[in-house]
């Protein structure tokens, strides 16, 4: 019998599952010889960085005592600072660092006993490195170096630097520049300080008010030492040291990380309002008589009512607008504003168009400093008194005779519609109902535009209106409104008008009312009046329509009262838990004013 043999190749999917393996176990094979050679290569750098410390050591013992130094450093000597070294194909960069070292068993300088001779030996650090190659990090080395004979006085001093931040705890690794140009040779050196914030200098030759000091590092403010002799500062707070002979020179100084403060000019619907200047102040002093501030620029915000400030120094800054044809109605948060270190702050100014002779109020918490919302402000002259709460935007009208035909509230004069029986035109100022040959129309009925508060968030308090009464014989309710909000403003947009609770059959009748709860949260608002009269002969007439409401635009705690007339005012401010706070006479003489009310709690 014949048996049949079969063959088959390998199919399509087999083959690229095979050459799948092979590709995973060459590339294991492949990572492994890498790693491999990287831990040879890096085992054979670090036995170069040996072998090169332990020559450069070498060299260093076998230099007299005193030229074992830091050429321009402390102490000074014959070596330099950075050096290169190519060995076996790698370019190394050493970094020596030389200190003296006081050492107790004989005293300290300064300390009891004294000691006269505080360099009792040298400690040697040798920090090399190099750029491009496996070793990640930097190898130290270190020894000592100790005199032949036996110490004596040397006549020098110590210089002991202390770098904090502004919690009093001490900041490592800042870069410290120390130069002397009085000395010969020159001292000019830079060094870190230690884990525990310190550079400390023995050995150090005395000179006075000569010794340069400045302190760095990235992301924190930077400190230095000044000279008495500078026009521009001549009394500085910080001078430049001195070292005397036998005893310690301690200085320290305080830095921190930097923080950012972002700058925004709005109205008080948060529409920007850009290319404004101002001026920003710091509070830290560099001198006195006369005073120099860290930090006092003149600064404007951007096209879109933007200033970026990424890398300002912690501390408390105050803030003078200088625009000429706004003025400012209030800051959130209040000014001065404190920058704490490594903070990122935005400082929004709320602006309105210039009106000459303005009042800011600013309402406070005298225990906490806190701003006080709600809080009723009286300003009065004369008879003449007008009342504002803290905190609160409004919308304002007070002239309709512009007349209809504008959909948003751009020009104060105009209104969106009416039923063609108001008057909008005599008395000027007033609203009213038509008449025709002495006779007034029974309806009448207006539209404002649309008002925006520039933001989703709002909140809305009350309605308000005058003058107050009416003619009796007009009727009961001669005058009343009714509000329509939405959180999108389109030509699409239906306006639903509603009274306070939130049915179209219902109205605002009182001319002081709170809002109903429908509209809050809506970006935009308009109202409706409706004027009526049951006697021909008489009218209704309408003065003033106001809406209050609150929003992140609105500066907390504070109002402004504009367009003032010059003289002495009595002022009373009154909030429920409070005592109430008044003033008179409040002088106002001034385009723009501030004044400031601590509130006392009951």
């Amino acid at each position: 019998m014949r048996f049949k043999t079969f063959s088959r190749g390998f199919t399509l999917v087999e083959t690229l599952v095979g050459a799948f393996i092979l590709v995973v176990v060459s590339l294991g094979i492949y990572q492994g010889f890498f790693a491999a050679t990287q831990i040879v290569n890096l085992g054979k750098i670090k036995t170069e960085a040996g072998l090169l410390a332990n020559e450069q050591f070498e060299l260093i013992r076998n230099l007299p005592y005193q030229s074992v130094g830091i050429a321009g450093g402390l102490p000074a000597g014959v070596l330099p600072r950075s050096q290169s070294f190519a060995r076996s194909g790698v370019t190394f960069l050493a970094t020596t660092t030389i200190r003296n070292l006081d050492d107790p068993f004989d005293g300290t300088i300064g300390g009891a006993p004294n000691d006269t001779a505080p360099a009792d030996y040298k400690i040697v650090s040798l920090t090399i490195g190099c750029a491009g190659c496996v070793l990640r990090n930097e190898l130290i080395f270190t020894t000592t170096v100790a005199p032949k004979s036996v110490e004596s006085a040397s006549g020098n001093g110590a210089l002991f630097i202390s770098v904090i931040d502004a919690d009093g705890q001490p900041v490592p690794q800042v870069g410290v520049h120390v130069e002397n140009n009085q000395l010969t040779p020159v001292i000019n050196l830079d060094e870190l300080t230690n884990n525990n914030g310190e550079l400390q200098l023995v050995d150090v030759p005395p000179d006075e008010l000569a010794y340069e000091i400045r302190v760095s590092k990235a992301g924190y403010s930077s400190a230095q030492t000044y000279s008495p002799n500078d026009p521009e500062n001549p009394n500085p707070l910080q001078l430049h040291a001195t070292v005397v002979a036998g005893q310690v020179t301690a200085i320290t100084f305080i830095i921190d990380q930097l923080t950012g403060l972002t700058v925004e000019t709005k109205n008080s619907t948060c529409l920007p309002i850009g290319n404004q200047p101002f001026t920003l102040t710091g509070s830290k002093l560099l001198g006195t008589d006369p005073d120099l501030l860290v930090y006092d620029e003149d600064l404007t915000t951007n096209g879109a009512g933007q200033l970026v400030l990424p890398a300002l120094d912690w501390d408390t800054y105050s803030l003078t607008f200088t625009g000429v044809n706004y003025q400012l109605v209030g800051s959130s948060p209040l000014l001065p504003v404190a920058l704490a270190p490594g903070a990122e702050q935005t400082l929004s100014l709320t602006l309105a168009s210039a009106n000459p002779r303005g009042l800011l109020v600013i309402v406070k918490d005298a225990a906490s400093g806190l701003p006080l919302a709600d809080a009723l402000v009286d300003l009065s002259q004369g008879g003449d008194s007008q009342s504002q709460l803290t905190g609160r935007g409004s919308f304002r009208q007070t002239d309709w005779s512009g007349g209809a035909g504008q959909d948003n509230f751009t020009d104060p004069t105009k209104y969106a519609s009416d039923n063609g029986e108001v008057d909008v035109v005599g008395p000027p100022g007033d609203l009213a109902l038509r008449s025709v040959s002495g006779d007034y129309s029974p309806l009448g009925l207006l539209t404002s535009s649309v008002f925006d508060s520039g933001a989703t968030t709002t909140t809305y308090h009350q309605l308000t209106w005058l003058p107050e009464n009416q003619a009796t014989t007009t009727g009961a309710e001669g005058l009343k409104f009714q509000l329509a909000s939405a959180d999108e403003n389109t030509a699409t947009t239906t306006w639903n008008f509603i009274g306070p609770d939130g049915s179209p059959a219902s109205f605002y009748t009182a001319p002081t009312s709170q809002i109903g709860l429908g509209h809050q949260s809506d970006r935009y608002l308009r109202y409706r009046v409706q004027l009526s009269t049951v006697d021909e002969a008489a009218t209704p007439r309408l003065s003033d329509v106001a809406v209050t409401y609150g929003q992140e635009c609105v500066p907390p705690g504070q109002t402004f009262f504009g367009g003032l007339a010059g003289g002495n005012y009595a002022l009373t401010v009154s909030l429920a838990g409070y005592q109430t706070y008044q003033t008179s006479p409040l002088v106002v003489n001034n385009d723009w004013q501030k004044l400031e009310v601590p509130l006392q709690p009951l």
